[in-house]
C-alpha cells in the first residue's frame, strides 16, 4: 500500500503528467477554437501548440531542480535530455511532417498513379513535430506548473 501512496505522492511524476495533460488539453482547446470543430485525436496527438513534449521535459526538469537542487546529476540529465527532446521536436520530427504533406499532395493529386499508401485514409501523418514557438508554449507552461506544484 506504501508503494502506491509513494507513486501518486511523487512531486516529479506528477508534475509531467500534469504538464502533459496540460498542454494536451490547451491543444484541443486552441485547436477547436481555430476549426470550430472538436478533433479527439488533439488530446493524445503530437505536434500543435503548446507541445506536451517539452513542457512535460522541462516540467521534470524544473521538478527536479526544485526537489533535487541545480547541482544534482538528476537536474543535470533532466535538462540535456529535455534540450534534445525539445531540438528533435523543432528538426527532425518538424521535417518529417513537413515531408508528409509533401508526400500527401502528392499522391492526392496522382491517386491513378500511386499504388501504394498507407492504410490510414487521409496518408501519411503530418502533425509531428512543432515551430519554435509551439516548444517555447510548451516549455513555458512545463516550468510555470512545476513552480506552481507544491512539493
Amino acid at each position: 500500500m506504501n508503494s502506491i501512496r509513494d507513486l501518486f505522492g511523487n512531486y516529479v511524476l506528477n508534475v509531467a503528467i500534469l504538464c502533459w495533460l496540460s498542454a494536451q488539453l490547451l491543444k484541443t482547446l486552441l485547436n477547436f477554437m481555430k476549426t470550430r470543430r472538436f478533433n479527439p485525436e488533439r488530446l493524445v496527438g503530437a505536434g500543435g501548440m503548446p507541445s506536451a513534449h517539452s513542457a512535460s521535459v522541462c516540467g521534470v526538469t524544473i521538478a527536479l531542480a526544485r526537489s533535487q537542487g541545480f547541482a544534482s546529476p538528476l537536474f543535470a540529465l533532466a535538462f540535456l535530455m529535455a534540450a534534445i527532446v525539445m531540438y528533435d521536436a523543432m528538426g527532425v520530427r518538424r521535417q518529417a511532417g513537413e515531408h508528409a504533406k509533401v508526400i500527401n499532395m502528392i499522391v492526392r493529386k496522382n491517386k491513378n498513379y500511386v499504388t501504394y499508401m498507407p492504410k490510414d485514409k487521409d496518408g501519411l501523418k503530418e502533425f509531428l513535430g512543432h515551430t519554435p514557438l509551439e516548444v517555447m508554449g510548451g516549455a513555458l507552461l512545463g516550468i510555470l506548473i512545476a513552480i506552481l506544484l507544491p512539493m
